[in-house]
């Protein structure tokens, strides 16, 4: 497993990383075969715009709210929610305002 956080170490998600005024910050935390851990902190009206992965995700919200848009239809997702974002569906993130996410990436067994 390649990750960027010390072992052995209860870690505050909220302090890996700050929101950026009128940007959105990444920060990845684990990468493995299996899937990768990106922790996201967006400004208000940021957004990631519709696209599509070949894998499942998960999208994990601890502050603030966002609405996902995941195959046309719009999600609100409130702080402390998880969404599943299936692979090949066309996906959106917008935050209305400033909020942190946890994705999760599942690639499975001998997925490219």
């Amino acid at each position: 497993m390649s990750t960027l956080l010390p072992p052995a170490e209860a870690l505050a998600l909220t302090s890996l990383i700050a929101t950026t005024q009128k940007g959105i910050a990444s920060r990845v935390l684990a990468r493995t075969a299996g899937g990768n851990v990106t922790l996201f902190a967006f400004d208000a009206g940021q957004e990631l715009t519709e696209h599509s992965s070949p894998f499942d995700a998960l999208v994990m919200v601890l502050d603030g709210e966002l609405t996902l848009t995941i195959g046309g239809n719009g999600v609100s997702a409130p702080s402390g929610s998880i969404t599943l974002m299936p692979a090949d569906v066309p996906h959106g993130v917008h935050a209305g305002e400033p909020s942190r996410m946890l994705l999760i990436m599942l690639r499975e067994p001998g997925a490219a």
